[in-house]
């Protein structure tokens, strides 16, 4: 029990798959303006990648690994999240409309997120257990959101401010971006130590 806490709590702080192995930065910069379309996106995502590690972990495991097609991991995975982010499509197309119009193209590029294809690479490459890879994959999901909707609150802020015009626009989400994952630093030794005893 320990042992996934751990996961969790790493995978949302220390290993942020946004802010720490910069996975995932096309939505994370373009659809965190807004806190709404911020919050859908990362909830969207979290979905994803539950559903995409529960789909292709046993894949690799039962029907990949025992037949020696290893090398076709990397293609099985795109075609189960492309899969899935249709579904998810599908699903806010029908039931919030206005969620998908605000969206807008950023939705169909989950399936293109390498921040959802790395979270089921990795499980596997990590050797986690099926439980210890929805952990994972849950705590990055989490990561994420967390990402998105600070940024978000940045954002809005920086909208406000009185900005030099060689700054306005991309360079101060960029610069932004960079102090927002500096902050996440801090957290480095902080989850281990706690757990340590």
């Amino acid at each position: 029990m320990t042992k996934l806490i751990i996961i969790l709590l790493s995978a949302v702080f220390i290993n942020n798959y946004v802010l720490s192995r910069f996975l995932g930065i096309c939505p994370f910069l373009g659809v965190s303006k807004k806190l709404d379309s911020a919050t859908g996106m990362s909830l969207a995502v979290i979905f994803v990648m539950m559903m995409a590690t529960a789909v292709t972990w046993p894949i690799q495991m039962f029907l990949l690994n025992p037949n020696n097609l290893g090398y076709l991991q990397t293609i099985v995975f795109i075609l189960v999240i492309a899969a899935l982010v249709q579904l998810v499509e599908i699903v806010l197309k029908r039931y919030i409309p206005a969620l998908h119009s605000s969206l807008g193209v950023y939705l169909p590029l989950i399936t293109t997120n390498c921040a959802v294809l790395g979270v089921t690479i990795l499980n596997i490459d990590e050797g986690y257990t099926f439980a210890e890879a929805m952990v994972n994959s849950l705590g990055s999901g989490l990561g994420f959101f967390l990402a998105m909707v600070m940024f978000s609150g940045v954002r809005s802020k920086i909208e406000g401010a009185d900005i030099p015009k060689s700054f306005k626009g991309l360079p101060i989400t960029l610069i932004a971006a960079s102090i927002t994952s500096l902050s996440f630093l801090g957290f480095g030794g902080v989850i281990e130590n706690l757990f340590a005893k």
